[in-house]
């Protein structure tokens, strides 16, 4: 049987929403943000005939957990079944935590021209190969099971997608990263899922 994966990108939080980078750090889902852990939600449970078959993980950061926390519910998956893994956090940004995009794009001018990887600039920043490493370590992860819903980042979920089809790195870097929709990795091929 081939693993599939369903990877979602936690809803919008407050920080989103002021164009902050968050990283490590945390803030709280925004009203749209709930919307969007609901509908996401909704979608996988049309989706899934036998949903408490299907293994949930989610990264230890907050906003994640209370995505994770509202499909579990919708899922019927109970809270202490959702499966809390590091290896599944956001990118480390250092210094440029809880700063707002727009204002560092202007200090640093040669930034907006770069898609997604200009944020591994950050003073400090997780090095790529150190982010593609733990996540490499839990796909490939002997005891992950074969049905599994899980609940990351934005980008540590285009990493993980670009890990799953094996694109260099300029492709993972020019991937989407929604918050209204959510990809299946099935047999080697990914997804889009639309939420409504």
């Amino acid at each position: 049987m081939s693993r599939t994966i369903y990877l979602l990108r936690h809803g919008q939080t407050r920080f989103n929403a002021e164009q902050r980078l968050q990283g490590h750090c945390n803030s709280d889902l925004t009203a749209t943000g709930l919307q969007q852990a609901e509908a996401m939600a909704n979608t996988l449970a049309e989706l899934l005939a036998t949903p408490q078959e299907w293994a949930l993980y989610s990264s230890p950061l907050g906003r994640a957990q209370q995505t994770a926390h509202i499909v579990g519910e919708r899922l019927q998956i109970s809270s202490e079944h959702i499966r809390l893994d590091e290896r599944l956090m956001e990118l480390g940004l250092g210094e440029w935590e809880q700063q707002r995009a727009p204002d560092l794009q202007q200090q640093y001018p040669h930034i907006s021209q770069q898609v997604l990887s200009w944020y591994l600039q950050a003073p400090g920043a997780e090095r790529y190969d150190k982010l593609q490493t733990r996540l490499s370590s839990w796909l490939q992860d002997p005891d992950l099971p074969q049905q599994v819903v899980v609940v990351a980042h934005g980008l540590s979920g285009a990493v993980l997608r670009g890990l799953y089809a094996n694109l260099d790195f300029d492709a993972v870097w020019q991937q989407e990263i929604p918050q209204n929709a959510f990809f299946k990795l099935s047999h080697g091929q990914i997804a889009r899922i639309a939420c409504e």
